[in-house]
């Protein structure tokens, strides 16, 4: 009965000059765009709706692809064989035919480099649980949901139009993200400006990122286009200690593409700062105990927190702690007890959570009593809480 919804409002005096940051005004039909150092949202334009991604889908083909070379189900050195159903796709191919036996390692640089959609297919029957596109593609489903990734169905491997094979572009952020950070040994794959699979496509050998080449830090992914979806990139830069992820998809040329990228590139690392706004040692605010031996206890976060802000910003940022409480003793160091809401002027809002700085172990007799008549003043008075 005692416990209630408890709130601290604290300002963090952060100078951080000038004037609010505007929103990146985008001409893509969707875009998502997230600062993976610090988790931080720069950009959400229909983020959760699923379209159709076209080759960007081709990422959850190399990911279930990856998994598997982690698990010794495949090998790179391995070779599989060229079905009648692979070789009929046509598209960004690799011009395999049923005769090819085709290692693990081409393939793969194949549907990275030169967006292979045959590849993609020898990659999925050689996966699939009954040996079929149609079954890697229920598989791939299934395993993306696992991810978090709710707007994501797959009909085939390749993003070859179909009924129903959708993305949202925020699910292929979260793709892209697990691709850097679960696979960090086959990342730099995709920074592969070109790959001339065994001669036969001398047309089809340059990876169709344009960003590759511009010297901004950017190290992938993989672009899309289908006359339905428009022209599409997933994309990765880095510089510094910072990296940023993007999606953009529906734009109406390469051209428009390769120039919305880049500004995306570039607007993400020039118009924020990373900011540390506490260290783990040193309590940010103070949560109210219930028959404690203290009255309070001390909230740090898991370590130092660093986020990101507008660098145009002159602003003090103000955050609140929220917890439920008072919170029942005994409490033990590094404890979840609340967490800290920050709403930054420009940007969506970001949680953390926070953590009892020490142990508070329950009071003794004295205190117990003390509390207990607190109540029973309380109770006379009509506001019970104040009595502790």
């Amino acid at each position: 009965m005692l416990s209630s919804l408890r709130s601290s409002v604290l300002t963090l005096g952060l100078a951080l000059f000038a004037l609010p940051a505007h929103a990146f005004d985008t001409t893509a039909r969707a875009a998502y765009v997230i600062d993976q150092t610090t988790g931080t949202v720069l950009l959400s334009k229909e983020a959760d709706q699923p379209l159709p991604p076209a080759s960007m889908s081709k990422l959850m083909t190399l990911y279930v692809a990856f998994e598997a070379l982690r698990d010794g189900r495949l090998t790179l050195g391995e070779t599989l064989p060229v079905s009648e159903h692979a070789m009929s796709y046509g598209g960004s191919t690799m011009f395999l035919n049923t005769q090819d036996r085709v290692s693990v390692e081409d393939l793969l640089r194949g549907i990275i480099v030169l967006s292979g959609n045959d590849a993609c297919v020898v990659i999925a029957e050689a996966l699939s649980p009954d040996g079929t596109e149609a079954g890697f593609a229920r598989y791939m489903t299934q395993r993306a949901k696992q991810m978090g990734m709710d707007n994501s169905n797959f009909a085939n491997s390749n993003g070859w139009p179909a009924a129903g094979h959708m993305m949202s572009v925020h699910d292929l952020a979260v793709l892209a993200n697990r691709l850097i950070s679960d696979f960090p040994e086959y990342y730099p794959l995709f920074a592969e400006e070109e790959f001339e699979f065994d001669g036969r496509a001398p047309s089809n050998k340059r990876n169709r990122n344009p960003l590759l080449k511009l010297g901004i830090g950017a190290d992938g992914l993989k672009t899309g286009h289908t006359q339905e979806a428009g022209y599409g990139l997933v994309g990765s830069a880095k510089q510094g200690d910072r990296r940023v992820v993007f999606v953009l998809t529906g734009l109406d040329s390469t051209a428009r593409r390769a120039e919305e990228a880049e500004a995306v590139v570039n607007w993400s690392f020039r118009n924020f700062v990373e900011r540390t706004i506490a260290d783990a040692e040193t309590p940010i605010a103070e949560a109210q105990i219930w028959m404690g031996a203290e009255k309070t206890v001390g909230l740090v976060p898991e370590g130092d927190l660093t986020l990101l802000f507008p660098v145009l910003n002159d602003k003090d940022v103000k955050a609140e702690v929220v917890y439920e409480g008072p919170i029942n003793a005994p409490v033990e160091k590094g404890q979840k007890l609340a967490e800290l809401v920050i709403t930054p002027e420009g940007l969506p809002e970001i949680r953390r959570p926070l953590f009892a700085a020490k142990d508070v172990p329950v009071g003794g007799f004295v205190v117990r009593m003390k509390t207990v008549g607190g109540i029973v003043l309380g109770d006379v008075i009509g506001n019970p809480l104040e009595a502790m």
